[in-house]
């Protein structure tokens, strides 16, 4: 009888300390990795903010070049304008250099210049004899039918 006690209290031991360790690790075990991940989640938060902070402070200091950009072009301009206007000869020069100015101010990028013209096609430079067809005829290079 004492075999059959011990056949079955060892396993039942073995069984009620395996359970008592699985309870104490599920206990202890999920409290560690959701403290790890919220930490990780922590982290990349604070980078974010940080990569955002960034993000507008480099918007705004090229706002602030653009706007002194501009501020100096007017400056450019008024400058322009006032020696045109001080330092021409006379007043069919003031008005002519003037409304230069003034032209180039209203030119969009994908404006010209008045006078200039717009490329022409390429013609056919092709050496070729008096009243012969060119490189570019149809009949160019077939024989004549005899």
């Amino acid at each position: 009888m004492e075999q059959t006690l011990m056949a079955w209290l060892l396993p039942a031991l073995t069984l009620l300390v395996g359970i008592t360790i699985g309870f104490v690790a599920a206990r202890l075990l999920p409290n560690a990795a959701p403290g790890r991940t919220q930490r990780q989640l922590d982290e990349l938060q604070e980078r974010f903010d940080t990569y955002q902070n960034e993000v507008i402070t480099h918007f705004n200091t090229t706002a602030s070049l653009v706007k002194k950009l501009t501020q100096s072009y007017a400056e450019i301009q008024e400058h322009l304008s006032e020696g045109a206007s001080r330092l021409a000869l006379d007043e069919l020069t003031r008005q002519r250099l003037l409304a230069t100015l003034q032209n180039q101010e209203s030119l969009g990028d994908h404006e010209r210049l008045p006078g200039a013209t717009a490329p022409e096609a390429p013609k056919d430079y092709a050496p070729k004899i008096a009243n012969a067809p060119g490189m570019l005829d149809e009949q160019f290079g077939l024989k004549g039918k005899h």
